[in-house]
């Protein structure tokens, strides 16, 4: 049996890659990172062969700015993963007042693709990921 990797086939995507590329986003409120603030976490991150799934926790059932880090989530992972792979991001089950409505807003491409066009927003977002870089 030849163990030797096929060069053709791409290197599998694991749960930690993912979670460097997103644990050093900043909140947009707080002068920490996404995961010093444990709202994102490396459980909580999936893959497959074609997608990857980042599930968050927002601070408080309430935070107004569930939607604004779903988007900085979103937004990193699809400029830094591989184009093949699906993302899809989604706050984690339970844990914030609207999750159905921030959680359809983030699965909407046009949505997602306009918000990234309001200048003000694209900045904010940048900002916070900035902190990702590698």
């Amino acid at each position: 049996m030849d163990l030797t990797p096929d060069p053709s086939e791409p290197d599998p995507l694991t749960a930690a890659e993912v979670f460097a590329i997103v644990k050093n986003i900043t909140d947009p409120e707080h002068p920490l990172t996404l995961s010093e603030l444990s709202v994102v976490q490396e459980s909580l991150i999936s893959i497959t062969d074609s997608a990857v799934t980042v599930s968050y926790t927002p601070t408080i059932p309430h935070c107004s700015m569930a939607t604004l880090i779903g988007l900085c989530l979103k937004t990193k992972c699809l400029r830094s993963l591989p184009s093949r792979y699906y993302v899809d991001v989604h706050i984690t089950p339970g844990t914030h007042a609207s999750e159905h409505a921030v959680n359809k807003q983030l699965a909407d491409k046009e949505r997602v693709a306009a918000a990234m066009e309001n200048e003000h927003l694209a900045g904010v977002v940048n900002t916070c990921i900035s902190g990702g870089a590698q």
